[in-house]
């Protein structure tokens, strides 16, 4: 894969949170955010706002709980982590169409967007 490559499908698979915001502004019923981490609530403390918690280790017996007629934008802690990526690996193998939101967590707060406790 050349470089270019790479980073076109980089693009099509991730969206930033500022991309994100101006794209659920403009379509808010367009999307589904779903927070993959598997943590307890006193470790995670909080999620953005009106995502769903779905734990990676429990997503594929939960995919029923998800609509197939929005995009699903996962997340987990920040860029070192590849819980997202999982995710969404067994989304797309189960006809979903999904995006990474990057950054996860750390990168939604750093910029001051919408949280609310997780649950």
């Amino acid at each position: 894969m050349s470089k270019m490559d790479y980073f076109k499908a980089k693009i099509e698979a991730t969206i930033s949170p500022m991309d994100f915001m101006q794209a659920a502004k403009a379509e808010p019923d367009k999307f589904l955010v779903v927070d993959v981490r598997n943590a307890p609530p006193h470790i995670m403390k909080q999620k953005i706002e009106g995502a769903s918690h779905i734990p990676l280790m429990h997503l594929s017996d939960r995919l029923g709980e998800l609509p197939k007629d929005k995009i699903i934008v996962v997340y987990c802690w920040e860029t070192w982590c590849n819980m997202a990526a999982k995710a969404a690996i067994v989304l797309l193998e189960n006809g979903y169409d999904v995006l990474e939101l990057t950054g996860g967590i750390a990168a939604w707060t750093t910029m001051g967007f919408p949280v609310e406790p997780a649950e």
